[in-house]
């Protein structure tokens, strides 16, 4: 374990951040053009990522803890810490560059999200029909609207920004 260990872990994190981003996007473009039947899929997608963020974000804290360690620093050090207390070398400006790129994917991403959010509440719902299955096809598109809200909401990745520093802008 080292700080390579810890770089190699934040690069994995950026790319399912980046994959989020996508998923988020993808999502945005189908509920835009009226293809709320794929909500159930688009919001699936964007949840599976989420769940691999978790399993990252545990590997990052890992390691992180491991370099906190090696640097004489708390186990929960930040980012802004752990570049701070870098020996000299390659490491603070390595270090800095994934601290950069992961702030602008999660201004990114709370952007998305904002904006998904938005137009999900913006949908109308058809107007709820006499019979019992048209009716049961309304709850459904309502149930997706509001699980696709929820899983949204997560996309904010306010423990990320907390490791960055950054929880107080995080909001």
């Amino acid at each position: 374990m080292g700080a390579g260990d810890l770089s190699a872990a934040l690069w994995q994190e950026r790319r399912q951040l980046e994959l989020l981003l996508f998923r988020l996007e993808t999502q945005r473009l189908h509920v835009a053009a009226g293809n709320i039947h794929w909500l159930t899929f688009t919001a699936s997608e964007v949840e599976a990522v989420l769940d691999r963020l978790g399993f990252e974000a545990l590997a990052r804290n890992v390691e992180s803890a491991a370099v906190a360690g090696e640097w004489g620093l708390p186990a929960q050090a930040t980012l802004v810490e752990l570049i701070a207390s870098a020996p000299l070398g390659p490491w603070p400006a390595i270090l800095q560059d994934h601290l950069d790129g992961l702030r602008e994917l999660l201004a990114r991403l709370r952007q998305a999200a904002r904006t998904n959010e938005e137009l999900l509440r913006s949908l109308e719902l058809p107007a709820g029909p006499g019979d019992p299955a048209g009716l049961l096809d309304h709850l459904a598109i309502a149930g997706n609207i509001e699980r696709a809200l929820a899983i949204t909401r997560r996309a904010t990745q306010p423990l990320m920004a907390q490791y960055l520093g950054d929880d107080a802008n995080s909001r």
